[in-house]
């Protein structure tokens, strides 16, 4: 590719007849030179813009990458979270029923415990009533014999 300065050095052979005219050539090249050396410009500033935009369009492709590694991370601990935390909910259903279970059997002995002491109380009022009725009747006896007297 030229550059602005090989169109403004360029040299042409003069010749003697039907030639150019050499100011006329030269007034060409010197726009020509003017209009290239802006556009020469213009194509490097774009060139420099394009691989800015290049160096970001790949730093935001990373920053992308990362982003969607975050997330899928993110949806990951997430969902391991909830997992926990149901395999925690379940854990605790079942001690607190466990629990339940014990202190209902703790209640049923308790209950029959208590029964056998009221059956046992029974029969010692029943014991205690027999022997009362025996003393009293003794006594009674004891009484009548004594009025016989």
């Amino acid at each position: 590719m030229y550059t602005p300065l090989d169109i403004e050095n360029k040299k042409f052979a003069k010749q003697m007849m039907n030639g150019y005219s050499v100011d006329e050539v030269d007034e060409f090249l010197d726009e020509l030179t003017v209009d290239y050396e802006k556009l020469y410009k213009e194509s490097n500033d774009d060139k420099s813009k394009i691989q800015e935009l290049e160096e970001s369009l790949e730093k935001y492709k990373k920053l992308e990458g990362t982003l969607q590694n975050t997330l899928v991370m993110a949806q990951g601990t997430a969902e391991e979270i909830k997992k926990v935390a149901q395999q925690q909910s379940e854990q605790m259903i079942q001690e607190a029923q466990a629990q339940a279970r014990r202190a209902a059997s703790e209640l049923d002995q308790q209950i029959i415990l208590k029964t056998k002491e009221l059956e046992d109380l029974k029969k010692q009022i029943d014991v205690y009533k027999a022997k009362m009725e025996s003393l009293l009747i003794s006594q009674l006896e004891l009484l009548k014999e004594a009025n016989k007297d």
